[in-house]
C-alpha cells in the first residue's frame, strides 16, 4: 500500500488543462461565438485548452469541424500552449492503425498544438509490448505528446495499462505525460510513485473528476469539469501554489461540482456542463450534439446553487 501522505507537494505550480465544451445553438448547429469565448476566457485564465476531447465531442465530429476547431483555437491561442485530441475509430478486432494515427498527429501539429493520443481497440488490444511500442512509434512522428489510459466505464475501447507499460510510457522521451482516467485514487498514486522515482519532470495528468484533489499529491489535470469554471480552477490553483487554506473550501464545492455531474451516465456531464456555462451567461443554450445524453431540467436548481456557492467563494 501507498501512503499518499508521503507523496503530498504543497506550493507546487500546477499545471491545469481544461477540456473545452463544444456549444451548440438551438437549431442543432455549432455556436461558434460561444466557443471562442470559452476558448478564450480559459486561456485568460491561464490554463491551456483542450479540443476535440470527449468534451468537444471527439468521437461525434466529422474532420472538417474537427479541423475548424483547430484553426479556431490556434487564432486565439496564438503563441499560447494548447492540446488536440488525436481520436481514430475503429472497432474491436482492428489491427494498430498507425497510418490514422499519424493523419490526426500531422492535423494538430500543423496548428502547433500537443496531440493527446486516445486509446483505440487496436491500439489497447495489442500485448503489453506491442503496446509500448506503438508509443513509441508514434513518439517518432512528433515532438511531444500526452498519452491517455481511460476506464472501459467511458469508453469500450478504453484501457488501464499495468504498471509495466506505463514504465515503458515514462520511456518514450516524446511523451511528456499521462492523462490517467481509472477514477481511482489507488492507481494514480500507484503513478505518481513511478513517475517520481523513475522520471520526475513526467506530468501525471488526473482525469479523475471525482477527486480533483489529487493535485495534492504531485497530479497536474486534463479535466473535464474546468470547463465549467475555469476561472475557479485557476484561482483554487493559486490558493494551492501560495500556501492559502483557501484552497480547501473552493475545491470542497467544485468537487460537490464533480459528483453532482459526473454521476451515472456519466457521458451527460456535457449536458451539464452545457446547463451551468448557460446559467453563467456564457453560452446561449443548453443544447449539446444530438447523440450525447441529456440531463433532466430539475439539474438546473442544483447548478444554480452551486454556481451561488463558488460565486461567493471567487
Amino acid at each position: 500500500m501507498i501512503d499518499p501522505a508521503r507523496l503530498l507537494q504543497p506550493r507546487r505550480k500546477i499545471t491545469g488543462i481544461s477540456a473545452i465544451l463544444l456549444p451548440f445553438q438551438e437549431n442543432g448547429e455549432i455556436d461558434w461565438v460561444g466557443f471562442d469565448a470559452h476558448v478564450k476566457r480559459t486561456v485568460e485564465a491561464g490554463l491551456q485548452p483542450a479540443i476535440n476531447m470527449d468534451t468537444g465531442f471527439a468521437h461525434l465530429i466529422d474532420d472538417a469541424i474537427r479541423r475548424e476547431v483547430l484553426e479556431r483555437t490556434k487564432a486565439i491561442a496564438g503563441d499560447g500552449k494548447f492540446v488536440s485530441g488525436a481520436f481514430v475509430k475503429d472497432h474491436p478486432g482492428a489491427s494498430f492503425n498507425r497510418d490514422a494515427y499519424a493523419a490526426q498527429i500531422d492535423q494538430i501539429q500543423s496548428f502547433s498544438g500537443v496531440p493527446v493520443i486516445f486509446q483505440s481497440f487496436g491500439l489497447t488490444g495489442q500485448s503489453d509490448d506491442a503496446i509500448i511500442s506503438s508509443y513509441g512509434s508514434l513518439g517518432e512522428m512528433c515532438d511531444q505528446f500526452i498519452a491517455f489510459e481511460l476506464s472501459d466505464l467511458f469508453a469500450p475501447f478504453g484501457k488501464i495499462y499495468s504498471l509495466d507499460v506505463y514504465t515503458g510510457l515514462l520511456d518514450v522521451s516524446p511523451c511528456l505525460g499521462a492523462k490517467h482516467s481509472s477514477l481511482r485514487r489507488e492507481l494514480e498514486w500507484q503513478r505518481l510513485k513511478l513517475r517520481n522515482s523513475r522520471r520526475p519532470e513526467f506530468k501525471v495528468f488526473t482525469g479523475n473528476d471525482l477527486a480533483i484533489d489529487m493535485v495534492m499529491y504531485g497530479s497536474d489535470y486534463l479535466l473535464g469539469l474546468s470547463t465549467f469554471a475555469p476561472d475557479m480552477f485557476a484561482l483554487r490553483d493559486q490558493y494551492w501554489e501560495q500556501g492559502d487554506s483557501r484552497f480547501y473550501e473552493l475545491n470542497d464545492v467544485l468537487q460537490y461540482l464533480g459528483f453532482f455531474a459526473f454521476r451515472a451516465p456519466v457521458p451527460a456531464y456535457k449536458h451539464s456542463a452545457a446547463m451551468f456555462l448557460k446559467q453563467r451567461g456564457w453560452i446561449n443554450t443548453d443544447r449539446t450534439h444530438p447523440k450525447s445524453p441529456p440531463r433532466p431540467d430539475s439539474d438546473q436548481e442544483i447548478l444554480s446553487r452551486i454556481l451561488d456557492q463558488l460565486i461567493a467563494l471567487s
